[in-house]
């Protein structure tokens, strides 16, 4: 493995940070469907347009969606899909760690 520099660190550090709030993982979630725009995303979470709004720029800062202008609306979807990749791998370690039969499921 190669060793990052502190630069490298930092950027690894920011993705993961992107992902340490549950809204911001709730609509990750939303977005695996396709593109969504700030109102589809509010009208199936339990938060705010302001909110929804501060976490989505979190996320675009962070590269994990993009979005692009259509009309009035900004639509928003996964830059990279190597996110549900992490975020099915999150979900494998933590089934593997439940003893009761609930599973997790991303």
């Amino acid at each position: 493995m190669i060793k990052l520099d502190a630069i490298q660190l930092e950027r690894v550090a920011n993705l993961f940070r992107a992902f340490s709030e549950v809204s911001r993982l709730a609509i990750v979630q939303e977005l695996k469907s396709g593109e969504r725009s700030v109102s589809d995303i509010v009208d199936v979470l339990p938060t705010s347009q302001a909110n929804v709004s501060k976490q989505l720029k979190m996320l675009h800062d962070a590269g994990v969606v993009s979005r692009r202008k259509e009309g009035t609306q900004v639509l928003y979807q996964i830059a990279d899909p190597m996110v549900f990749e992490l975020c099915r791998m999150v979900c494998d370690k933590l089934n593997r760690d439940v003893t009761k039969t609930s599973r997790l499921k991303f």
